[in-house]
């Protein structure tokens, strides 16, 4: 398996990234409570049911506070630990335990003017004390998120590599008469095979004869049906999210017709994304082409980023009006869907954006 161990460099070249915004901002001190910016700027993944956090201070310093004993690796100047559990009981009072982990490690509630915190996570054990200007950081973390590392692409890379052996297997066992939640074991198993350890996440939809949803159990797939598997296993907190249709036995004329739509999206999508290019309008141009087909409808969000976070920017979606950056990952995820589809397709790649173009990351077959 290759070499995916914490890049501490690379961590301290995010660290930078922040330090140049804390600049910009006149930020003394940033805080950071929620997990993966706590990843994205120390390097370890802590799992959901701990609560570390971490802070960048003016000078560069990083202080992380880690549950229960400190990584082997962090990209970190200081690391302190609280206790998470108590005789192996998880505490349901951690956020105050680290509070005051990370407060003793500063020598106190830090004497600043202006405090950069994430507003959704930023409690009272943390701002109780303070006497600061709070500033809500969190839009700038989640720019600063859109362009992708060489770490956190080779762990998303791993993640999509996750998707391609689900989709072998799915390839392998869906005939008429299968059960969804068979499916959806074989699938877990073969993305858990990949990794050789535990998923961090996963989705998403593993219905039969369906736009998406939870599989159900007893549900047999039927001859004729599309199965829309739309998978979003995660390797060490990075997402993956790709779709692809299969049919249950061979594909209707009708069936077929709707895919070359689809393909036809798909061309255009990848040749017209670029730095610069606009997800808003990129959206229009797509549901002008599928509102061509003869059969079916296109009502939902033709894609996003990923990442730390399932859905992240930039937004393929009407109601975001954001701008492709070079070194983002994207996913473009046309779809059709009416009764005589029984009950539709929905198709999606994984993208890197590129100085000049894209390149596709989900490089695995497309086909009915």
């Amino acid at each position: 398996m290759a070499d995916f161990e914490i890049d501490v460099a690379a961590c301290r070249g995010r660290q930078q990234r922040v330090l140049d915004r804390m600049e910009t901002l006149d930020l003394d001190l940033v805080i950071v409570t929620q997990i993966e910016h706590v990843q994205y700027l120390a390097g370890p993944r802590f799992r959901w049911f701990f609560q570390p956090a971490a802070a960048l201070a003016r000078d560069g310093r990083l202080t992380l506070v880690a549950p229960q004993r400190a990584p082997d690796v962090a990209a970190a100047d200081e690391v302190v630990t609280y206790e998470a559990q108590w005789h192996s009981t998880l505490r349901n009072d951690q956020r105050q335990a680290c509070s005051e982990a990370l407060y003793a490690a500063l020598g106190g509630p830090p004497a600043v003017r202006r405090l950069g915190v994430e507003y959704s996570t930023f409690g009272p054990h943390l701002s109780g004390p303070l006497d600061a200007e709070l500033v809500d950081v969190e839009p700038t973390l989640f720019g600063l998120r859109r362009r992708k590392d060489p770490d956190e692409l080779a762990l998303i890379r791993q993640a999509i590599a996750g998707t391609e052996r689900m989709y072998e297997t799915a390839r392998e066992m869906i005939a008429p008469g299968v059960t969804e939640i068979d499916v959806f074991n074989a699938l877990q198993s073969a993305a858990v095979t990949e990794f050789g350890e535990m998923m961090t996440g996963t989705g998403n939809d593993y219905q039969c004869g369906s736009r998406g949803g939870l599989p159900r159990d007893g549900r047999p797939a039927d001859a004729g049906e599309l199965y829309i598997l739309d998978l979003g296993p995660a390797f060490r907190g990075y997402f993956a999210d790709n779709a692809r249709t299969i049919a249950v036995t061979e594909a209707t004329d009708e069936q077929q017709q709707a895919w070359e739509y689809i393909m036809q999206a798909f061309r255009h999508i990848e040749n017209e994304v670029r730095p610069g290019k606009s997800a808003q309008a990129l959206f229009h141009e797509v549901q002008a082409i599928l509102d061509e087909a003869p059969i079916g409808v296109f009502n939902h969000h033709l894609g996003h980023g990923i990442g730390l976070f399932p859905h992240e920017a930039p937004h393929l979606n009407p109601n975001w009006d954001d701008t492709f950056q070079e070194g983002e990952t994207f996913t473009a995820e046309p779809g059709l869907y009416a009764p005589e589809l029984r009950a539709g397709m929905r198709i999606e790649n994984d993208y890197l954006v590129t100085a000049d173009g894209v390149e596709r990351l989900t490089n695995f077959p497309l086909e009915l």
